[in-house]
């Protein structure tokens, strides 16, 4: 049987969080794109 990958939402904290939207204006800036960036957390469980 093949092992189901979970992939939980990432619990950032409010400083990770910031830096997650700094990564996405800096993204939509160069590419001109709306960029959004998801956070999750790798779980082989």
């Amino acid at each position: 049987m093949e092992k189901q990958r979970k992939f939980p939402v990432a619990n950032l904290s409010e400083t990770q969080l910031a830096t997650l939207q700094q990564m996405e204006s800096k993204l939509r800036e160069e590419t001109g794109e709306e960029i959004v960036l998801i956070a999750y957390e790798h779980n082989e469980h």
